[in-house]
């Protein structure tokens, strides 16, 4: 779900009376402009305003470069870094590259033409912090109080632009005075689990600015990996797979530049075993360790840091301090949650229980730990955020400090939940797109149902990604899925009112707006020629560098990829068991939620994929592998035997029943509009229809396979039969 304008006049008196509209105009209506988020107000006047190659941007040289802002500690939306010399000059570039035209920058103070346009800062009007004015009756004049407002006005002038036909010059007459709903507009990373390419990071960002979102949350430790590698603690981050402090430096002017606040989010003290691990300073370090019995059954007591510890608390506040000065975003959260109630049953956490006296159960602990780390982040001031979750555990001594943030993930985000502090909604907007969880935002509801709360309390709301089983996924991967719900939060955080149209009239107008300048495609990773593609062999295997194994034994494993870069794992229950296999180990599976996530991307044909297999049991519906567009099938719904499916579309079958408990090797060839089965190597039939090559999941979240799996392989082309015949 997951896009040319006139000379722009930046002249701060032609605003300070507001702004004149034509007296001889059609009769003003209003509609649905062609703007991701809605404006809050828009007036249309009928007809356009061209460009043309004499538009000029014109700014007041007097004009200053900051703003009209909160002045209280850790407001949002933040400083702007932008001066309105440098927003112009970036405007005239994306003029550029919609329209053609490139128009020139000029301090005339005197009257602006038709077709060009006018930045001004004033002090008067309602447009707070990010609100603008525009009207494009004439000269297009933005006025914001800051340059937060005027980036804004500009990207509605963009998307004006680039959704008209032909050569993108035409601007709808209209005004608007345009304000959000919302102070905090969130795009959430899971950066802890999954590292993603700064490439990607810039096409987000630059997706961001457009849509008015001004808050990217790089979430960038978890229990598998952390993700910000400084000098100062050697072993914490892998350098090949984390941002140096010179990475960051240019997200945040980068992110500047589109007037998005980069967040930082560390997660203590659960799901921290690659902190715990790095220091020796989790709950089953040392003498009188806790136990498996003491944390979640999945996981290691090492997944928590020992809060009852003074050298593991002096760590903490040493690793905030750390990286609370990379950044300059208001907030920075620490997580604080799921911190498992059955630690208060390890003796080590009852006897510090017992002889401290500021603490008597195991939310003391927790809360105490939370302010402690919240005096570091205030004395960088920022102000602290923590994942909801603390306030379900009784603490009698300790209450977390009243400026903490809290991000609710619980809920429907429609009521502040946590009374006495400050909220951020991201619950009902999670995107977790692996067999277990299964959560994908409902873009029906959020768009037709869904009004943001505005309440003081109520910060802002947030879209959520969670990168659980899907380690080494595709950026792009994750991209399909969060676009179309970032640009509906989006467009209704921004503007609360209720949608004027239909969930499909909202995607095509997002469509026809399409990108924002500077945009670059994502990168399509070259067709692997002469040799697999792929290669899982399920043989025992450790995670890649840059990733910690946080599961006890047997959970979340494992799936190697010999060939390529598209390791997987297991969940965390129902794990696959290792067994005997043609080759070395197999992995058997015997529960539909059962699976492995890789997070590839779909290849186009021509494709081929042989993997030997041995059924166990016959269900009505058992997947090898899977995505949103289709899956290729061990056991067809409806017919029992080996085929394929095009999701919504139609499902296909060879004339082939696998036999139970003996080992087959099945083989799909697939060329566009064709696809060929094999077993064991000889011919079966071919079906006059094909499918991408599914790589998102073995198994769905309903379907997965029963038996065992060995030696899965892809090829990015079609073997031919003797190719096939000898594949061992």
């Amino acid at each position: 779900m997951r896009r040319t304008i006139p000379v722009i006049s930046l002249i701060l008196g032609l605003f300070m009376g507001g702004l004149s509209l034509p007296t001889a105009t059609a009769a003003t209506e209003t509609e649905v402009p062609s703007v991701v988020p809605r404006p809050t107000d828009w007036t249309a006047l009928g007809g356009h305003t061209k460009l043309t190659e004499r538009t000029r941007i014109l700014i007041d040289p007097r004009a200053a470069s900051t703003t009209a802002l909160p002045s209280g500690r850790g407001e949002f939306p933040g400083p702007a870094h932008q001066s309105v010399r440098k927003l112009a000059t970036q405007l005239r570039t994306e003029i550029k590259q919609v329209t053609g035209i490139t128009p020139r920058i000029a301090h005339d103070t005197g009257r602006p033409a038709d077709g060009d346009i006018t930045l001004g800062l004033t002090a008067k009007g309602n447009h707070g912090a990010e609100g603008y004015g525009f009207d494009s009756a004439g000269p297009i004049r933005v006025k914001a109080a800051s340059t937060h407002g005027l980036y804004y006005g500009t990207r509605t002038l963009l998307q004006l632009l680039r959704s008209t036909a032909d050569d993108h010059r035409a601007v709808p007459r209209a005004r608007s005075t345009d304000r959000p709903a919302q102070a905090i507009r969130m795009v959430h990373l899971d950066a802890g689990r999954k590292y993603w390419k700064i490439s990607y990071l810039e096409n987000l960002i630059r997706r961001m600015g457009d849509q008015k979102l001004n808050t990217l949350f790089l979430h960038l430790s978890e229990s598998e990996g952390f993700r910000l590698y400084s000098p100062k603690f050697p072993g914490l981050a892998d350098p090949d797979h984390s941002y140096s402090r010179a990475d960051i430096e240019h997200l945040k002017a980068f992110a500047a530049r589109h007037h998005v606040q980069l967040m930082p989010g560390l997660e203590l003290p659960g799901h921290a075993t690659a902190i715990s691990d790095a220091f020796g300073i989790g709950f089953g370090s040392g003498a009188g360790a806790c136990t498996g019995a003491h944390t979640h059954s999945h996981l290691t007591p090492d997944w928590i840091i020992d809060m009852t510890s003074d050298k593991a608390i002096a760590k903490s506040k040493e690793i905030v301090d750390e990286f609370a000065g990379w950044f300059d975003a208001p907030l920075f959260s620490i997580g604080a949650e799921e911190v498992p109630g059955q630690l208060a049953e390890c003796p080590r956490v009852k006897d510090h229980l017992a002889g401290a006296p500021d603490v008597s159960t195991l939310g003391d602990l927790l809360n105490r730990y939370i302010n402690t780390l919240d005096d570091v982040v205030t004395s960088h001031g920022k102000r602290t955020a923590v994942y909801n979750g603390s306030e379900h555990l009784t603490a009698p001594q300790q209450k977390v400090h009243d400026p903490v943030v809290f991000l609710t993930w619980e809920g429907t985000g429609a009521e502040p939940e946590i009374p006495g502090h400050d909220e951020i909604a991201i619950g009902p907007f999670y995107d977790t797109p692996n067999n277990y969880h299964h959560l994908y935002p409902d873009e029906p509801w959020m768009y037709d149902s869904w009004a943001p709360n505005t309440a003081p309390d109520m910060l802002g709301s947030g879209v959520t990604n969670w990168a659980d089983y899907n380690f080494w996924a595709d950026d792009g991967y994750f991209e399909q899925h969060m676009a179309g719900a970032r640009a509906i939060l989006a467009d209704r955080a921004w503007n609360k009112s209720a949608t004027p149209d239909t969930l499909a009239d909202f995607r095509a107008r997002a469509a026809r707006i399409g990108d924002p300048p500077g945009t670059t495609p994502a990168p399509v990773p070259p067709r692997v020629e002469g040799r697999p593609s792929h290669h899982w062999t399920f043989d025992d295997a450790p995670y890649p560098s840059g990733w910690t194994y946080a599961g006890s034994p047997g959970n979340t494993i494992l799936a190697e990829d010999v060939a390529g870069g598209l390791p997987g794992t297991s969940y965390i229950i129902n794990n696959p068991t290792p067994v005997q296999g043609v080759r070395g180990q197999a992995w058997r599976f015997d529960s539909d939620r059962d699976g492995v996530g890789f997070g590839g991307l779909d290849v186009a044909e021509p494709w081929t994929v042989s993997v030997q297999v041995r059924p166990t049991a016959r269900t009505g519906d058992q997947v090898l592998l899977s995505s949103k567009a289709g899956a290729l099938k061990l056991m067809q719904h409806g017919t029992g035997k080996v085929g394929f499916t095009r999701y919504g579309e139609a499902d296909f079958s060879f004339d082939h029943t696998l036999p139970l408990d003996r080992w087959t090797r099945l083989t799909w060839v697939t060329t566009p509009g064709n696809t060929t089965l094999y077993a064991d190597g000889q011919r079966v039939g071919s079906v006059a229809a094909s499918i991408p090559l599914p790589l998102r999941s073995i198994g769905t979240e309903k379907a997965s396979l029963r038996g065992d799996l060995d030696e899965l392989t892809t090829w990015d082309e079609a073997l031919s039969p003797d190719e096939v015949a000898r594949l061992p």
